[in-house]
């Protein structure tokens, strides 16, 4: 199917279907005019994709596991989706600390604005 198909059927766009390409997420076919050519798989990949980034995962971690997780065809899968989940845990686990480390920013300037917008003597 062409990239305009692809796009709607997955939901994203033709430009970050490109992107997937170019990050090595996502390897459509390519018809004799050199266009464009995604299979059924490929656009389920990019459901998959799609999946991961909104949950907040960066391009490396999913590349890294994304073979492991969707092609079915490695006997070391298992082992791929435990180290996958090791890194997931490990991403959750700085962001919990960056959420912190802004909540406590947060709270000191909501006590500044509210010092400075106290009416003086």
């Amino acid at each position: 199917m062409k990239i305009s198909e692809a796009s709607r059927l997955s939901g994203v766009s033709a430009r970050s279907l490109r992107h997937y390409e170019d990050e090595g997420l996502i390897v459509p076919g390519r018809c004799g005019n050199g266009f464009r050519d995604y299979c059924q798989s490929t656009v389920d990949r990019v459901l998959v994709i799609r999946s991961l980034l909104d949950s907040g995962l960066p391009v490396r971690l999913i590349r890294d596991a994304l073979p492991g997780l969707t092609d079915g065809s490695d006997g070391d899968t298992d082992a791929v989706c435990a180290r996958f989940l090791d890194e997931v845990q490990g991403f959750r686990d700085r962001l919990s600390a960056r959420i912190a480390v802004l909540s406590d920013q947060q709270a000191a300037l909501d006590a500044y604005l509210q010092e400075a917008r106290r009416p003086g003597p």
